[in-house]
């Protein structure tokens, strides 16, 4: 039973993090917290994690390129997505948008693993796409044809693609190595690909002070250290399959923290809406049977 710790625990930094990127949105720049927090991660890392990489390193070096694009994907385009959407919409929107990476990964798996698509992933594809309608659309779906889509939800379903991509992503390419060197290597090189985006930020918004220090600590140690080890440690104990359903509280934890931090106000259509699109994520993840004419169904993603 204490091996749930796990998952939840990283659930509840996830949710943390998700804070963050709201309080964040008025305090610093997304390209400079991405940043900083980078810098953070790899000052910690780097006495635990160098001298084990130089000795494997005849073996990381034919996966530097492979190693680089996971690094954007999941440390620089999806972080700094996050923190620009934060501008333009909720923290519990976020969160909810956020818990359909499953779904979309199981998605990036049909296209490029040419895993035969399921039943679950075409009815729990079209509920989640009601149920993100409705939240968008504050209860009136027919708004969005008026009042169009809010940009911050828009950049949390582009962020919420690219860590499913990131996710498949690792599935084939399969790159033999550890992985606490393997995110030593991936933060490097989001490192590299977020100095240009740091170069052209103003100056007054990048900076380090009483505001910014706790939100950078916060992801640059919680957020992107003790996370995916809490995370990595509830899959060796409970499987990927059942780790994934907890993304599913993670919408629940940053609501509830949204609504005593940020004085954000649940309404029923976060309830219904995300409810909604949660539940199309477990029907794809649970309903196997292929669609006719596909196959045989996946291995649970």
């Amino acid at each position: 039973m204490g091996y749930f710790l796990y998952p939840l625990g990283a659930m509840l930094l996830w949710a943390g993090n998700v804070i963050v990127s709201k309080l964040s949105a008025t305090a610093i720049a997304p390209s400079a917290i991405t940043f900083y927090r980078l810098v953070l991660a790899l000052a910690v890392m780097t006495p635990f994690v160098i001298r084990p990489l130089a000795r494997n390193w005849v073996h990381i070096r034919p996966q530097l390129a492979k190693l680089g694009f996971l690094g954007f994907l999941s440390m620089s385009f999806y972080q700094s997505l996050s923190y620009l959407a934060a501008h333009s919409t909720t923290a519990t929107n976020m969160a909810i948008v956020t818990a359909l990476a499953p779904l979309l990964t199981l998605l990036w798996s049909v296209v490029l693993l040419r895993e035969p698509p399921t039943l679950g992933m075409l009815v729990g594809g079209l509920l989640s796409l009601a149920g993100l309608v409705y939240l968008i659309g504050q209860g009136h779906p027919s708004q969005l044809l008026d009042g169009g889509v809010h940009l911050g939800d828009v950049l949390m379903l582009i962020a919420s693609a690219s860590y499913g991509l990131y996710s498949v992503l690792l599935r084939r390419w399969h790159v033999a190595v550890p992985p606490a060197q393997s995110t030593y290597v991936q933060a490097w090189a989001a490192l590299v690909t977020m100095i240009p985006m740091l170069v052209l930020v103003p100056a007054g918004q990048a900076q380090l002070n009483t505001a910014t220090m706790p939100l950078v600590l916060y992801a640059g140690l919680g957020a992107s250290i003790l996370l995916p080890i809490l995370w990595i440690q509830g899959i060796r104990h409970l499987g990927p399959n059942r780790c994934s359903m907890f993304i599913n509280v993670l919408p629940v934890m940053t609501a509830a923290i949204a609504v005593v931090l940020l004085g954000e106000r649940l309404h029923t259509f976060h309830l219904i809406g995300g409810g909604v699109a949660l539940a199309g994520v477990f029907v794809a993840q649970r309903w196997q049977r292929p669609l006719p004419g596909f196959g045989t169904a996946p291995e649970a993603a």
